[in-house]
């Protein structure tokens, strides 16, 4: 079934009202967009990775639905908050195998060999050394910060991206850059 945009904004804003029943009905018509975009993520997760895509968009829509009320605007908006959300389980995961992994203790990571699709397929530690980059970069540009949670964290495209924001795919493409440049310079000074 292909939901309409105008079902998820209606189910979305319903959530207030019968919770329960309003959130039996959106899951069916979101569930294959989120397993598809937690698949599309997962797939860049390093070897061994013990998350799988399923389990990451349960998690996801656990923490959706069962923190009090919830009304997004419109399917853009569920989507933006649905890959937040598993940028959430994700750096959760990353760090609670950092912590059992030799005490604890992070890998040092040559920054300069890297692109973003080989951030993705690099140990959880990397996920969060980008993690504690993109939480200074939230300070400094709040708005491109939330493109690079929606692409790295959401797996969106710069498409989804594009009419998540309602921007253009070119403004995308460019906020995205520079974001991935201003990561790479503050990951590299860590480092």
């Amino acid at each position: 079934m292909d939901p309409q945009p105008d079902d998820l904004t209606r189910l979305a804003g319903a959530l207030t009202g019968d919770a329960q029943r309003a959130a039996e009905e959106l899951l069916p018509l979101v569930y294959e967009e989120l397993r598809r975009l937690a698949a599309a993520r997962m797939a860049h997760e390093a070897s061994g990775h013990t998350l799988q895509a399923t389990a990451l968009v349960h998690e996801a829509w656990v923490r959706l639905m069962g923190s009090g009320e919830k009304k997004w605007e419109n399917r853009a908006h569920f989507f933006a908050a649905a890959s937040e959300a598993m940028r959430r389980i994700l750096i959760e995961n990353a760090r609670r195998k950092a912590r059992l992994k030799h005490g604890g203790d992070l890998v040092r990571t040559k920054v300069e060999s890297l692109d973003f699709a080989a951030v993705a397929a690099t140990p959880d530690e990397v996920v969060l050394l980008v993690d504690e980059s993109l939480e200074r970069f939230q300070r400094e540009d709040p708005e491109k910060a939330r493109i690079v949670v929606m692409k790295f964290f959401g797996g969106l495209t710069n498409q989804q991206v594009a009419e998540t924001l309602s921007v253009t795919e070119r403004t995308v493409e460019r906020q995205w850059a520079y974001a991935k440049a201003w990561l790479f310079r503050d990951i590299r000074k860590e480092v």
